[in-house]
């Protein structure tokens, strides 16, 4: 039997890099990354955070797309394994979302979910 180990995966479309760096531009700081955590707590069991960082700690996992970069900490990747992180305009406003295949279910306002 042969050892396979697949690498975790957090994509970012165009539209979130695009927010992404033009937040980024705004805050005046071109260092910044979008930190994305899992934390318990939401309608559902978790829910998403967004922040922004300089720092990248020794648990968290850099992705990267058109130049504009995402971290994550290692806990948190694994609930967002395959995952797309978005960024949405539409008649209810704007905002991130994430397209999650790990979510079982989640909330109305999908800031939230169960696994």
């Amino acid at each position: 039997m042969s050892d396979v180990t697949t690498e975790r995966m957090l994509r970012i479309s165009d539209s979130a890099a695009e927010r992404i760096a033009t937040l980024v531009q705004m805050e005046g700081k071109p260092g910044m990354m979008l930190r994305l955590t899992v934390s318990g707590g939401g309608c559902s069991g978790f829910q998403y955070g967004f922040n922004f960082d300089d720092a990248v700690n020794a648990d968290d996992h850099l992705f990267e797309h058109n130049g504009t970069k995402v971290v994550t900490d290692d806990c948190s990747l694994d609930l967002l394994d395959g995952a797309v992180l978005d960024y949405v305009e539409d008649l209810m406003g704007a905002a991130f979302q994430i397209k999650n295949p790990n979510a079982k279910s989640s909330c109305g306002c999908g800031s939230s979910f169960a696994v």
